[in-house]
């Protein structure tokens, strides 16, 4: 779909490249829980599933990417993943010895609601200035790119969700129906963004690859 959309030049080569980056992002892990376990889904199948999905995401991710898009002559696939252990894998290891070896657990835990709101507010954070640098500088999109990617996105969407809904039909029971509904179509905005400035970084359009992921995200909501 994206190869089609950028042939036509409804879509510009980075707005269309950011929909296979988005495609090939893990499942995010704290949205698919919440809404699993709301829906009175699997949640330990959405915990499995998200977990395993996010680690083989750390390698498989960047290998999709530049299989994909062909990006193997300008970027060096061992920076890439040297770039994303230290903004991926260093942290959560970090977090994981000093949950283990210090009280930090336990003063997270009683402070949760306050750690909740400072991580969403650098998220929104994160969002802002990735917009900011997609149209401070000059480009070959507009505000109306936006919004055709905000319908494509939405589409697409609902198609997959729906897919997903009625193929689990099939072969599973309720609640692993419910849990497939929203693991197979969610896409991480924690591991996306460190990625896509991990391989594109230099490139003055960064933000047009983000802005897919950036749609796609809020579309889960809705």
């Amino acid at each position: 779909i994206s190869c089609a959309l950028a042939q036509l030049n409804i879509l510009s080569k980075e707005l269309a490249d950011g929909m296979v980056v988005c495609a090939s992002l893990p499942m995010t892990i704290n949205m698919v829980m919440v809404l699993t376990k709301a829906a009175e889904g699997n949640e330990a199948a959405a915990l499995f599933n998200a977990v395993v999905g996010n680690i083989l995401g750390i390698f498989l991710s960047p290998t999709l990417i530049l299989l994909y898009i062909g990006e193997k002559g300008q970027v060096s696939v061992g920076e890439v993943f040297y770039k994303l252990a230290l903004r991926v894998i260093l942290p959560v290891g970090v977090g994981q010895v000093l949950q283990k070896t210090t009280g930090l657990y336990a003063f997270q835990k009683k402070h949760s609601t306050l750690f909740k709101k400072i991580q969403q507010n650098l998220l929104v954070f994160i969002v802002y200035t990735v917009f900011c640098q997609t149209f401070q500088g000059e480009n070959q999109s507009d505000i109306s790119d936006v919004f055709l990617m905000i319908a494509f996105q939405f589409v697409l969407l609902t198609c997959f969700m729906l897919l997903a809904w009625y193929v689990a039909l099939a072969w599973t029971g309720p609640k692993e129906r419910v849990m497939g509904l929203f693991g197979c179509t969610h896409k991480t905005v924690a591991m996306g963004i460190p990625l896509i400035n991990a391989i594109y970084e230099n490139a003055d359009t960064v933000g047009l690859y983000t802005l897919p992921l950036l749609i796609w995200h809020p579309i889960q909501l809705v």
